[in-house]
């Protein structure tokens, strides 16, 4: 299995590169953090995104979509990372539309992923309950009606909560909170009587929201997968994400270290260079190393999404495991290495601190994923 680019997706990476460098730089974040956007992103931006096809990436032909690949996704949330694009691409594309795809009726699929496809639907998980990735721990309970269900509890951290047009909303229908069996997922309209979207202001400037759902009644056409079995849904779901997100982390930290090389390159101390600094080209090796083997494991994974996917959920938790340790690591860095500019607010390489520190914990830390991956493997 090749771990190099083919020629279409080295042609979409610079394709991707020079639009977010031209249409979205770190400055543009700055900017919509400043002036306090409400979305939180821009809308013409997006809908450029969605013009070159991205949202529609990994959505089958039949329902909108370019098939296109994992592969394909995978250079463009690289190239979002190196410029923390703030985009509905993780909420709308790699999560919701994801779950459509792997569990949805083939109504689910005709209503939804069409339309996200071309740009005219957002979409949100509503899954966590705690301050912790922990997604079997589900206490909102959806209890059935004769029409339908009823859904009643709360969940943060809501990746594009405030903004989305539709949420999928993970439920207990069964079973104790911890249950594996017993957890159902449901689409319900953001305009659904008593359920409530507020909006949470992360320190990285990404959108969340905090939801809560009081007596929400929804339809049994809302159910998306089998009633009492959404876990296997929900697990290769959260897998493909992990995998996405670690893309864009690898991207975040690419950038870092490209400039950190640039810095060390350009700021002299006593005369000389500091990247003649023995020691700081030993930090720069080290760095450097860890990408590369970072860049591996992405791959790796991003190709077994596109083959077998036999070791998708050991795979994702290897990549979001080492992706979360090495862009804390570099991270920390950048900002050691340019001193004291790297501490203040007017230079950029603070903001990839700051995300690192909030990517690290989306969808299970380090320390979630190695005992994860020690279950898989029995021990």
């Amino acid at each position: 299995m090749s771990m190099v680019l083919n020629e279409d997706q080295s042609m979409l990476q610079q394709s991707a590169r020079d639009f977010c460098q031209a249409n979205a730089p770190v400055s543009e974040l700055r900017r919509i953090r400043d002036s306090q956007d409400p979305d939180g992103f821009s809308r013409e931006l997006w809908q450029q995104m969605v013009a070159l096809g991205w949202a529609g990436m990994t959505i089958p032909e039949q329902f909108g979509g370019f098939g296109f690949g994992y592969g394909g996704l995978e250079v463009v949330l690289e190239e979002t990372g190196r410029n923390l694009v703030p985009s509905p691409l993780v909420a709308t594309v790699l999560l919701c539309a994801t779950a459509v795809n792997l569990g949805g009726s083939q109504a689910h699929k005709s209503a939804l992923l069409p339309r996200i496809a071309a740009g005219e639907l957002l979409m949100a998980l509503a899954l966590e309950e705690t301050a912790f990735h922990q997604p079997t721990r589900i206490a909102c309970s959806a209890q059935r009606r004769e029409a339908g269900f009823v859904l009643n509890g709360q969940k943060t951290f809501v990746l594009d909560g405030h903004i989305a047009d539709k949420l999928i909303v993970v439920a207990r229908t069964s079973g104790a909170r911890d249950d594996r069996d017993g957890i159902s997922l449901f689409v319900v309209d953001r305009d659904a009587q008593g359920l409530s979207i507020s909006r949470s202001q992360m320190v990285d400037s990404r959108n969340a929201a905090n939801v809560r759902l009081h007596d929400v009644h929804v339809g049994a056409d809302a159910l998306l997968g089998e009633l009492d079995k959404g876990d296997e849904l929900l697990e290769r779901t959260l897998d493909v994400a992990r995998i996405g997100i670690a893309a864009e982390m690898l991207g975040s930290a690419q950038e870092v270290f490209d400039r950190i090389i640039d810095y060390l390159k350009q700021r002299e101390q006593f005369g000389v260079l500091i990247g003649a600094f023995q020691g700081l080209q030993h930090r720069a090796a080290t760095m450097y190393s860890e990408l590369e083997l970072c860049r591996s494991v992405v791959r790796r994974a991003f190709a077994e999404l596109d083959g077998a996917q036999e070791d998708v959920p050991a795979l994702a938790s290897v990549a979001k495991a080492k992706l979360s340790e090495v862009l804390g690591l570099i991270s920390n860095e950048g900002v050691q290495m340019h001193g004291g500019i790297g501490m203040t607010d007017e230079f950029d390489i603070g903001f990839y601190l700051k995300r690192a520190r909030v990517v690290q914990a989306l969808l299970g830390d380090a320390a979630f994923h190695r005992d994860r991956y020690a279950s898989l493997n029995g021990f």
